[in-house]
Parts: C-alpha cells; sequence; structure tokens
C-alpha cells in the first residue's frame, strides 16, 4: 500500500513499512505488541522523522481502538477562583490573595454555567482553580452536594492534584480522607493538571512552591485506592529536557502499572500540551507543532498502559488536533465552552460542536460523544 493511500485509510497501517533505519530495532519491539524501554523512548523523542514515529504511534492507536472512531465530549470548564498563593513562574491566571482582580465565583453564576452546559447537550463540568487559602473542604463539600442536587447527571472531574494537597493540608486530614469526603459530596473523578513535568528538578524551577512529584502521584495513587478514575498530563517546553519528559512519562506508566494490579480506578487518558509563554514570567518561547506530534507519538508508543490519548486543540489549535489524529491520539477531547487559563496566556483557540465533528470526520473517523469515563453516548 502506497503511504498516501495509507494515511488516508481508515484502517491500521501495514507493519513492515520501512524507512526508519536507526530505530528499526524499536519498531520491531512495537510491532511485536513489546514494552519499549525509557531509553527506547528517549530515541525516539531524538528521531527527526515524524512519518515514522506517526506510524509506530498510529498501529498502537489502532490495536487499542481497532474502530474508526474518534471520541469527544460536551462540557464547560469553570474556574471558580482565580485566587493563588503559589506564584508558579509560568502561569499567568493566578492572582494573589487580596489582589483587585482576584475572585470567587458566586454559586448561581456556576449554576447559570452548568445550566447553559447542559442546555446544549453537555455532561461535564472541569472545575479547577487556584490554591485559595480561604476555601476549606467544606466549602468544596458544599458546593458539589449542591451541584449534584441541582444537576443529578451532570459528572463533577474537579479538583487538580495540586488543589486536593492543599485542600488536605489545610484540613489536616490524610489524603485518603480528603478524598472519600470529596467523592461523598458528589466529585466524580480528577483531572491531571498541575502534573508540568514529574522531575523536581523542573518543579523546583518553575514552581518552587508548588506540590512535588511524589506528592502529585501519591494523590493520583490514593485518588485510584478510594475509586475515582483520574487523567493524567505533561506540560512540556518550559525548561524541560528529552530526558524530563522520559521521565514523566516512566513515572506515569510505573503508577499505571500500580493501579490497575491494586485498586479500582486508574488513569482513563495522557493528555499533553506545550507551555503557553505570553505574559508569564516564566518567558521563552512557543513549542513548535513539530515538537507536539513528535512528544504525543512517543507517549502513544510508551505509555502501553493508557487507554486513551487526548488532542490538545485548545493550545495547539483544531488543524494540529486534526493532524494529531494520525500521530496516536483517538479523542479529541472536550468542546470546554469556556477557558480561562492558557487564554490569559496568549492562547485563544475555541471550536463549536459542529466544527470537532467536521474535523474529525474530514480525518476519516466518524466522531462519537462520550462520558468522562469513556462509555458512548450516541
Amino acid at each position: 500500500m502506497a503511504l498516501a493511500e495509507r494515511e488516508l485509510s481508515p484502517t491500521p497501517p501495514e507493519l513492515g513499512a520501512g524507512g526508519r533505519s536507526c530505530i528499526d530495532d524499536i519498531a520491531e519491539r512495537v510491532y511485536a505488541g513489546e514494552r519499549i524501554t525509557a531509553e527506547d523512548a528517549l530515541r525516539l523523542f531524538q528521531h527527526t522523522n515524524l512519518v515514522d514515529l506517526a506510524e509506530l504511534a498510529d498501529l498502537v492507536r489502532w490495536r487499542k481502538h481497532p474502530e474508526p472512531v474518534v471520541t469527544y465530549i460536551v462540557g464547560r470548564n469553570i474556574n471558580y477562583t482565580n485566587v493563588c498563593w503559589v506564584r508558579c513562574r509560568f502561569c499567568n491566571f493566578y492572582r494573589v490573595p487580596g489582589h483587585e482582580e482576584s475572585y470567587v465565583l458566586p454559586r448561581e453564576v456556576i449554576f447559570q454555567k452548568i445550566q447553559e452546559m447542559v442546555d446544549v447537550g453537555g455532561i461535564e463540568i472541569l472545575m479547577q482553580g487556584g490554591l485559595n487559602p480561604k476555601l476549606p473542604i467544606a466549602w468544596y463539600e458544599d458546593l458539589f452536594r449542591a451541584i449534584m442536587d441541582k444537576f443529578p447527571n451532570v459528572i463533577l472531574h474537579a479538583l487538580s492534584p495540586a488543589e486536593v494537597i492543599y485542600i488536605k493540608n489545610r484540613s489536616k486530614l490524610t489524603m485518603e480522607e480528603t478524598l472519600t469526603r470529596l467523592k461523598a459530596a458528589g466529585l466524580h473523578s480528577l483531572p491531571g493538571g498541575g502534573a508540568e513535568i514529574l522531575t523536581d528538578r523542573v518543579r523546583e524551577w518553575i514552581a518552587p512552591y508548588k506540590d512535588t512529584a511524589d506528592e502529585w502521584l501519591d494523590c493520583m495513587r490514593v485518588a485510584h485506592k478510594v475509586g475515582l478514575r483520574t487523567s493524567a498530563t505533561m506540560m512540556y517546553g518550559s525548561v524541560d529536557t528529552l530526558e524530563d519528559r522520559v521521565e514523566h512519562l516512566q513515572r506515569l506508566r510505573d503508577l499505571q502499572d500500580e493501579s490497575l494490579a491494586n485498586s479500582p480506578a486508574a488513569f482513563t487518558a495522557f493528555i499533553a500540551w506545550n507551555y503557553q509563554p505570553d505574559g508569564t514570567e516564566l518567558g521563552g518561547t512557543r513549542a513548535s507543532a513539530f515538537d507536539y506530534m513528535r512528544t504525543i507519538a512517543v507517549s502513544r508508543i510508551f505509555l502501553d498502559n493508557f487507554p486513551n490519548l487526548q488532542a490538545s486543540w485548545v493550545t495547539q489549535g483544531p488543524k494540529v488536533g486534526q493532524l494529531s489524529l494520525r500521530y496516536g491520539v483517538n479523542d479529541f477531547g472536550s468542546t470546554m465552552m469556556e477557558e480561562n487559563v492558557v487564554s490569559s496566556a496568549g492562547c485563544i483557540f475555541t471550536v463549536p460542536i459542529e466544527e470537532i465533528e467536521r474535523l474529525i470526520t474530514d480525518a476519516g473517523f466518524v466522531p462519537r460523544r462520550r462520558n468522562t469515563r469513556y462509555e458512548l453516548l450516541d
């Protein structure tokens, strides 16, 4: 089959397509369904032929999802507060306590935003904010219960590990006590925000007051233990090296192995996006589309125990998001409806439902709506 035919066909790529030379040994292991090593992943990151990486990532994607389907979810992002004392150097969204632009959304505003989502068929609320010293665990419990009382069919996908860790410390509870209480109040799952890069060298430079890599991973470990599914993320392109990215992926894969063996829940998906430098203290430059494609392809090949890879069209734009469907991605993510964090750093992509479906269809796939648990709804 010719290369052009293979790329346009909604079927798995043929095994044995050539042109890889220096990574042929890795390709053979991928073809055989064998797990690659961290050293293999670093070599793939260093490989400059994106076509080779796309072919291997696409193969893994089709093995996990043999139907020509790309999923997406109708949801809304709600940033309930921008108050945060951590002062991450890469963030342009936060406002320190007492700042004139700081806010906590009133409950009626949160309800209005949820209702607007429900009115267009939405199912998921992705609710995240900052580390606000004035919000105890009881505030979150009361809010979650109120949301569930008013919108019992909405899925509450809320609070990054950084927020949960801060709530735990402020309330002088254990991680298991904190997550058990939040789950009882209505929390369904945890988003993977705040992972950045899971090496303390990078975290100490870009967010010196934030949780450590071990603390982030432990929060996710306990979330899985108490039955909360989670996603995992990677924000690359700040001060990280390729070795840092591989270590990040290795730590995620190790924890997924552990959770799948010992817990009732695990990671459902992985999402990578690049650092957005505009207006931040850290500064720097925005990573290229080449780097994004390379990163998601290697992630799909290496994270063999993750069922889903999600596009990051919010940071990359819808066209790059569409192309990523041939680099191992099987899910287009959320409609968002509203986004405040990355947009505060100069990234303003938004895509309506009809455009998401058109992008998926034009790429040769069938769009299907899902919920947070990746159960098909249509």
